[in-house]
């Protein structure tokens, strides 16, 4: 994906679900969306493709390696233009690091009442509804 407008930032994001079907989740550490849960992910570097920077913004964020898959969807926030990939789980150790302050997977309900309370950023609970990508357990 190139940068459709000047100033547009290309980020990517990663769905990865667990052997349950739990969701990956990470809470932000930074702007936009500080202090709410969010699927990991970031800003693509000079040189990378967009599948590079999803297996390295997961990593950084959650000491989890990934296996980038197709493309769930695609969202723009603010400056940020956003390429959202389903994600296979490959290794790991789930640990918070980078951009993330905590990390964990999120089942049905928890994702359910994180959205109850405003805990996701905004709009995620319906973005990832209508990719068909919410947690399956």
């Amino acid at each position: 994906m190139s940068s459709p407008v000047p100033g547009t930032v290309r980020c990517v994001g990663g769905i990865v679900h667990d052997a349950a079907g739990r969701l990956l989740l990470i809470k932000r550490g930074n702007e936009p969306g500080r202090g709410l849960w969010s699927v990991p992910g970031g800003r693509v570097e000079p040189g990378e493709t967009d599948k590079e920077a999803v297996v390295r913004e997961i990593f950084e964020e959650t000491g989890l390696d990934v296996i980038p898959g197709t493309l769930a969807g695609s969202v723009t926030i603010g400056p940020f233009a956003i390429n959202d990939y389903v994600c296979t789980l490959a290794g790991g150790t789930l640990k918070a690091g980078d951009d993330a302050t905590e990390v964990r997977w999120a089942d049905a309900a928890d994702f359910s009442q994180l959205d109850q309370i405003s805990g996701l950023v905004d709009n995620l609970m319906t973005t990832l509804s209508n990719w068909k990508v919410l947690p399956r357990s």
